[in-house]
């Protein structure tokens, strides 16, 4: 007893949590009981002091909180209950007692009985607008719990509860509070008897609406303004008493609030109106609907007329719901509005016509009686609208307005395609979208509407869709169609073709293929090159479907056939190159889709497509080496082709694809990989690693096909060497890149491909990164006896080696690295040395997840991160101009590829280097180097700090670059005007005032830059500024 009597002491000198615990640990352990902590604090619960009583209770009430449920037995909850209670009309001890009561109400002892006496003592003692926020949310909390737990009896209280609830509850203004108080409520009006009470409980409810609270930026509750909202709506639908007074409440809101009020409004009347029920809401339709017409007539937004349209449909569903009459037996408020909206829409043309059509597709998705209703109005309308010749200029928008009824239908769970629906007008209807197919000014409107029928469950027969199909094929070469017509159109094939391929396959391909030229139009038919190109466009966006795709890829491949065939002896091959390109084009971005869509019938196409492929190119490059089939456009749209089907294979396909391919290539063996009538002669020599250069050259660009399919290899399939071991094969691949490739595309395909394998496959590649490596280095790199251009060729081919391993987080990517800064001396190559470091960490589309690449998380970043520090420092404090521009020109190269967030710390120190970059001679560094000024600054905020304090000089610099006098680039000229563009936004004006006239005198001159592009960027710089 002694150690409570300390405890209570202690705490009430210092009220720490401490001596709390301790004294929930002494009776949880059986040494002192409640009864003795009541004890102990006799003297403090019956002193004059009001603040020692206050103080008493607090205590007990934290004990309380802290102690085990368990811990009470039934006579102490009674007890305390009882105490609780008489301390509540003491002005000092009201707000610890209501704090005990929180806990004590949960306590599983707690009877119904004690629930009677603390709700009938909060009611006399407890007047809530003399209390603070947190006591009056100790009296909700309380109710809250006594409602969820002990509803019956508190029934038994009747009236007295309800008015007392009511007391407590009116003038509430708290979120917090209020949240607790709007879940009450709804109990209260669902599950008591409320009759004496509505207009009570309506004041107290409805005066909250609408919702108007913005919480602070600090809020430590949480309490979101959707939330009191949803709780407040609850409570309004909560009872069909609310009904009248509710609805008229929502009509003065309608008619005098803002935006925002009214869509509350409409909220409410969509969550309300069932419950209100059916006879509350045609008894006040007609007043609702004045204020619904004008959101639906007149709107001020979108979102309102959106939601006043679905009020609408509420308020009809409400009135009309349950009642299966035929069409004649729709009266009242669905059959007035509907006459409404269809004298609106005698003139069609006009803009309240659209508002009215929205009203007649609102109403098809209400109810069943209602929609037949308005079907058997609406359509027949139109239709006659449609056959009037006094209407032929409105055609289009008649057409417009019967497709979005349609439309409306086809989304209806109301349609059952039965007599009376549209199943029973769809001919007329039908007609109306054909002839409308034949106007150019309705065909988009028609083909719209021809889409919606088809795909309505089942409404079109075969029959029909045939007839359909038939129809558009004699507009479906129009070449004045805009690209919207063109994909309505498409739009409907598709459509078609879901519901039935064999109609689009037997009816809408063959006359687009029969389209198709044989022959290459010449240089001078533009006509006829536009025509091919948009048929092309609509085979693209069609023949996605498996069915489909297969008669596209055999079509296609017969054109091809033909094109690479006349090209052999082709004066002029232009055309034909670029006829096929577009055939080619078309196959890949229908692959491109497919392989988007986990299309399952792509591997297939191996055998199709790609085989096909390779045989054409390698017979046609054999027949004629200079000829289309080595047409670098050409090869590159055909690898992508190859790429898409050879990713989606299976290992042992791509096993056996690149065996064959292996032997073609290196070998010269053509058995395994041409077949069929396109077969090489067996003395056929196709080695194109192998060419005479006075001969052939371009043969070797057919190396792009074999990068496009080893490119995409599972990381477990290999690509067997030919002749010598796997780690000489790709030192001898790294040499023919240096000296035996020709061109670009050469380089970068057996490069890409290097690249990929040394990612893939870098267990079998140990000698080759260890010893040949750096043999290479030494041999073609580090060697300053061979041309600078040498050099260089074999730098790109080293870096690649250096990408491979670092995107799998090899730690071998940054010693070779390291040999990168040996080279900043030498003159003839550092610069291209230093421009490696940004090449290597640089996203590509060679090394990434999609083509099986192995990855690694960070490690790019882990990789600047050890860069960036020492290109910085030595950028700086280098001694050797050389040397140090070197340093200059990687920190450029680096940061360009790198995300901000990666360097951003470091703008300070990076701030004066960027500068100094823009003064070098090279344009690919100048554009690196704002573009990271770009990245950086914030054109959102004024806040850049270092930006406005190197601003003179920045834009002294910028406008140097600008000029086309003093800059040939037009890459860097863009850059430049674009980042002038952006100071206005990220620098305050005090800063910029000075240089204003300057800029806008200097920016004229760029305005006559012999670019647009430059003009534009130039003129949006000028406007800026």
């Amino acid at each position: 007893m002694e150690k409570v009597e300390r405890l209570i002491r202690t705490w009430v000198a210092t009220q720490q949590e401490v001596q709390v615990t301790e004294t929930v640990a002494e009776i949880s352990g059986g040494r002192i009981t409640l009864l003795n902590v009541v004890q102990g604090l006799g003297e403090y619960l019956i002193s004059d002091e009001g603040e020692m009583r206050s103080k008493g209770v607090s205590f007990l009430s934290a004990v309380l909180k802290k102690s085990s449920p368990d811990s009470f037995s039934r006579q102490a909850v009674r007890v305390l209950m009882t105490f609780y209670c008489g301390k509540l009309d003491d002005t000092e001890t009201i707000v610890p007692s209501l704090q005990g009561l929180v806990t004590l109400v949960t306590l599983p002892r707690f009877t119904s009985s004690d629930a009677l006496e603390v709700a009938k003592a909060l009611f006399t003692h407890v007047k809530m607008r003399a209390l603070t926020v947190h006591p009056r949310y100790a009296a909700f909390s309380i109710l809250d719990t006594l409602v969820s737990n002990h509803r019956e009896s508190l029934k038994s209280m009747g009236k007295e509860f309800l008015t007392g609830y009511l007391n407590i509850a009116d003038g509430e203004k708290d979120p917090r509070n209020l949240f607790l108080a709007f879940s009450i409520n709804r109990v209260l009006l669902i599950e008591f008897d409320i009759s004496s009470h509505v207009e009570s409980f309506f004041d107290v409810t409805f005066c909250y609406f609408p919702i108007t609270f913005r919480p602070p930026p600090d809020d430590p509750y949480g309490i979101t303004p959707e939330q009191l909202k949803e709780k407040l709506l609850g409570c309004l639908s909560a009872t069909p008493a609310f009904g009248r007074l509710g609805i008229d409440l929502f009509i003065e809101k309608l008619t005098a609030g803002s935006p925002v009020t009214k869509r509350d409004a409409l909220k409410a009347l969509q969550v309300c109106l069932p419950v209100y029920g059916s006879g509350t809401a045609e008894m006040s339709s007609k007043k609702l609907w004045n204020c619904l017409r004008l959101e639906i007539f007149q709107p001020v937004d979108v979102e309102t007329e959106d939601s006043a349209l679905l009020a609408t449909q509420v308020l009809v569903k409400t009135i009309y719901e349950g009642q299966d009459v035929q069409v004649d037996g729709v009266e009242g408020f669905a059959r007035a509005i509907t006459q409404e909206c269809l004298e609106i829409l005698k003139q069609p043309e006009k803009s309240q016509a659209r508002h009215a059509i929205k009203t007649i597709c609102a109403l098809l998705s209400t109810t069943p009686s209602v929609s037949r209703y308005v079907i058997a109005k609406a359509i027949p309308h139109f239709i006659g609208l449609f056959q009037n010749p006094d209407e032929i200029a409105n055609r289009d928008s008649v057409v417009s307005h019967l497709v979005d009824i349609c439309e409306a239908l086809r989304e209806s769970p109301q349609v059952t395609n039965g007599e009376g629906d549209l199943a029973s007008l769809k001919d007329e209807t039908l007609g109306v979208f054909v002839v409308g197919l034949k106007a150019f000014s309705s065909r988009r409107s028609a083909l719209r509407g021809l889409r919606s029928m088809v795909e309505t469950q089942g409404l079109i027969t075969g029959e029909e869709l045939s007839f359909i199909v038939h129809s558009v094929n004699e507009v479906i070469l129009d070449e004045e169609d805009d690209e919207e017509t063109s994909d309505a159109l498409v739009k409907l094939l598709a459509s078609i073709s879901t519901a039935s391929a064999q109609h689009v396959t037997g009816g809408a391909l063959p006359l687009l293929f029969i389209a198709l030229p044989d022959e290459a139009p010449s240089r001078d038919s533009p006509i006829e090159i536009s025509k091919y190109r948009r048929v092309l466009q609509l085979l693209a966006r069609l023949c996605i479907q498996p069915t489909l795709f297969e008669t596209l890829v055999i079509r296609l491949s017969a054109k091809l056939d033909i094109l690479f065939s006349r090209a052999v002896d082709a004066e002029d091959t232009e055309p034909i190159a670029a006829y096929a390109h577009s055939l080619l084009q078309t196959l890949s971005r229908v692959l491109a889709v497919k392989v988007k869509e986990n299309h399952v019938d792509i591997p297939k196409y191996l055998d199709l497509l790609v085989i096909p492929l390779y045989n054409l190119f390698v017979l046609s490059a054999l027949r004629r080496p200079d000829g289309i089939a080595t047409n670098e456009r050409l090869l590159v749209v055909a690898g992508k082709v190859i790429s898409f089907v050879v990713r989606v294979l299976f290992t042992r396909k791509q096993e056996e694809l690149v065996n064959g391919l292996s032997a073609l290539y290196q070998g010269g063996v053509t058995d395994t990989i041409t077949t069929g009538h396109k077969k090489l002669p067996a003395d056929a020599k196709f080695t194109p690693f192998k060419v005479s250069w006075e001969l052939t050259p371009s043969l070797a660009n057919l190396i792009s096909l074999l990068a496009a399919a080893v490119l995409q290899l599972r990381q477990e399939v290999g690509v067997p060497p030919h002749g010598d071991s796997m780690n000489e094969h790709f030192k001898r691949a790294l040499v023919w890149s240096v000296n035996v490739a020709q061109n670009t595309l050469q380089r970068d395909s057996m490069l890409h491909m290097v690249a990929s394998r040394v990612n893939k496959r870098i267990v079998d590649l140990g000698p080759f990164i260890d010893e040949l490596l750096p043999e290479f280095w030494k041999e073609y790199i580090k060697n300053n006896q061979l041309p600078a251009t040498t050099r260089k060729n074999a730098l790109t081919a080293w870096l690649w080696v250096v990408k491979g391993l670092l995107v799998r987080g090899d730690p071998r990517a940054l010693s070779l690295t390291e040999n990168l800064f040996d080279l900043f001396s030498d003159e003839a190559i550092n610069w291209d040395a230093a421009s490696s470091i940004g090449k290597i960490a640089a996203a590509t589309e060679v090394l990434t997840k999609t083509n099986y690449v192995v990855t690694k998380f960070l490690a790019v970043q882990k990789f600047t991160n050890e860069l960036l520090p020492r290109l910085m420092k030595n950028a700086q404090v280098s001694s050797d101009p050389v040397v140090q521009t070197a340093y200059l020109v990687g920190l450029s190269s680096l940061m360009r590829v790198v995300h901000k967030a990666t360097y951003a710390h470091e703008m300070p120190t990076l701030m004066p280097l960027l500068l100094r970059g823009l003064s070098l001679p090279d344009n690919e560094i100048r554009v690196g180097v704002i573009d990271t000024l770009i990245a950086t600054t914030d054109p959102n905020s004024k806040d850049n700090e270092l930006v406005s304090e190197y601003a003179s000089s920045l834009i002294t610099v910028m406008l140097k670059n600008a000029k086309v006098k003093d800059m040939v680039s037009p890459a860097v000229r863009v850059s430049a005007l674009r980042y002038i563009g952006i100071l206005p936004s990220a620098v305050r004006y005090d800063i910029l005032h000075p240089q204003k006239a300057t800029v806008i005198r200097e920016l004229s001159t760029c305005l006559d830059d012999p670019r647009r592009v430059v003009r534009d960027e130039a003129v949006y710089a000028r406007t800026k500024w």
